[in-house]
């Protein structure tokens, strides 16, 4: 026994050396978003002398943040309900009816898999100014549910396999609709796959970057990574870095959050089956 322990060191020391990796960059920017201007010339790495909200305050009324705070929540939850709603009905659709034209829509939702995003912005651009759309966040909404449809059909489609034909067919005696039998017996049960897919494209969206700077142009419809990329490139010309990662701070909270909330959804979510379609 005391040699198995004793084996299993290189791989916590490993394991430790990692977590500071991770863990130090986050713990350093929440400290530095304390600091003053001076502070933070005079010593980049010590803690602050006192915790003072005056950057957060700062980085909402001068920099705007709360505005560009609101546009992401906006898109985000946007985007989620609309993707979720039509990829939970066509993975549930795929996986229960099995016809030569469903098994080419589900080669094609994985072959979507494998397109890069690069190729993406300028088709989706000139559709986005033909429908007049542009820097408008019901565009930049439909573009990112539609680019994660493909990647949140392939995973609903391995939840939704794991759950058994015979509580629909027992729905049916019962009397009860194909809308009832999806929305009443297999969404309560796919709820361990709908929380993993939701965190997922919530980071996607809430993160973005690259469509929201091609389809938005206005200061105030930008999203937070947006704003982040502003505010990054005034720092070059002022001196309030202590905003600047007061901002950083609130781009990093909800995901934190929601993922430590349901980290344990998501890790139940995948051992039910989300990625064996």
């Amino acid at each position: 026994m005391k040699t198995k322990a004793w084996s299993n060191w290189p791989v916590r020391i490993l394991l430790l050396i990692y977590s500071v990796i991770v863990i130090y960059p986050l713990f350093w920017t929440v400290t530095t978003s304390f600091k003053t201007t001076n502070e933070f010339y005079d010593n980049p790495w010590s803690l602050p002398t006192s915790f003072s909200i005056a950057n957060y305050v700062n980085a909402f009324e001068k920099a705007n943040i709360g505005s560009y705070f609101f546009n992401s929540i906006v898109v985000t939850i946007g985007a989620l309900a609309i993707c979720i709603t039509i990829s939970f009905m066509a993975a549930y659709v795929i996986t229960r009816y099995d016809t030569r034209w469903l098994r080419g829509l589900r080669k094609l939702y994985m072959l979507a898999l494998f397109f890069p995003i690069a190729f993406k912005i300028v088709p989706l651009f000139m559709l986005l100014n033909q429908l007049h759309l542009l820097d408008n966040r019901f565009g930049l909404i439909l573009v990112y549910a539609a680019t994660s449809i493909p990647f949140t059909v392939f995973l609903m489609i391995g939840f939704l396999s794991t759950i058994s034909k015979d509580y629909e067919e027992a729905a049916m005696i019962d009397g009860c609709s194909r809308y009832g039998i999806l929305f009443r017996i297999i969404l309560p049960m796919a709820q361990s796959g709908l929380i993993t897919v939701v965190i997922f494209n919530f980071m996607s969206y809430w993160n973005e970057y690259i469509m929201a700077l091609s389809f938005i142009t206005t200061e105030g419809k930008r999203t937070l990574t947006l704003g982040i990329a502003y505010l990054m490139e005034v720092q070059r010309y002022a001196t309030d870095w202590g905003a600047l990662f007061a901002a950083l701070v609130i781009v990093m909270v909800p995901t934190l959050l929601l993922y430590s909330l349901l980290q344990r959804k998501i890790t139940s979510g995948l051992n039910m089956g989300g990625l064996k379609g």
